[in-house]
């Protein structure tokens, strides 16, 4: 039953709220870093999408003391529902990115100038959705926001799981027929181990990172078409499992093989210097 004096249905954790409040600052901090040195602007949503975590986390904490504070339910709720698709966006333009300085075009299976809109039209309108929705959760409309977030995470995952084949189809095509840039890039850093940066690496990122945000979803899918008085939805630990650890995951793989590496500022800009001191000398096309 729904108790208004505590919309969780639980007292949120003090340990888990710390822990992944640090972790998401540490982590965003970085992706802040990297924005800066590369100027790459197609990753502002990413960063944005960890911020959103920062926020949403510790508002959770201070939830701890107003369990029946609508604001706080609301913001927490929207704003951890909300990072997913804000990383999803900067992937999008990424993977055109990627294709354009390869010189690779032929090969996408969706033309490289309606890539970005396409996708990124569909995580709008899917974050629209889980916004409104979530924030309707925290009102006596709590039902029907929960129907509008669970159809935000159904656009999310359709449009999400058409990404990944385009990703997937062009791999294969572009490792098929390899264009002279591809081909060079790999030959370049080849013997470098787990050190290695270039197109691969990238999209071995993109893969890892979609993921983790399909099972996040599929399992956001599943807690709300439990309702609030579902197992999922009232224990959290499955929220922290599911969630804030795959999320923090996707943020750090980012951070480890940012594709300003190899792109740059995604136009003809400088490449940002890897970890460990080693300098891919390439430019974007």
């Amino acid at each position: 039953m729904f108790d208004p004096n505590n919309f969780y249905g639980y007292v949120p954790t003090l340990a888990g709220g710390i822990i992944f409040t640090l972790l998401f600052i540490a982590t965003t901090a970085y992706h802040a870093f990297q924005l800066s040195k590369a100027r790459c602007w197609y990753f502002i949503p990413f960063v944005l999408g960890g911020i959103f975590q920062i926020i949403g986390y510790i508002c959770r904490l201070v939830a701890r003391n107003h369990l029946n504070s609508v604001t706080l339910y609301a913001l927490q709720s929207v704003l951890i529902l909300l990072a997913p698709p804000l990383y999803a966006a900067s992937i999008y333009m990424v993977l055109g990115r990627l294709i354009t300085y390869l010189h690779a075009e032929s090969l996408s299976l969706v033309r490289v100038n309606w890539m970005t809109k396409i996708f990124v039209a569909g995580d709008v309108f899917s974050f629209l959705m889980q916004s409104a929705g979530g924030g309707m959760m925290a009102t006596d409309a709590r039902d029907t926001g929960s129907n509008i977030v669970i159809g935000g995470l159904v656009i999310q995952l359709l449009f999400f799981g058409f990404f990944v084949v385009t990703a997937a189809v062009f791999h294969i095509r572009i490792t098929k027929q390899p264009t002279s840039k591809s081909q060079s890039e790999k030959d370049l850093t080849s013997g470098q181990g787990w050190k290695q940066r270039n197109w691969v690496t990238i999209l071995l990122a993109l893969y890892v990172v979609s993921a983790l945000i399909l099972i996040r979803s599929i399992f956001r899918l599943i807690e709300y078409k439990g309702g609030f008085d579902g197992y999922l939805m009232t224990h959290e630990v499955y929220m922290y499992i599911f969630d804030a650890f795959l999320m923090f995951i996707a943020m750090v793989a980012m951070n480890v093989y940012h594709p300003a590496v190899i792109l740059g500022d995604g136009k003809a800009g400088r490449a940002l210097a890897s970890a460990y001191s080693e300098e891919v000398p390439m430019s974007a096309a």
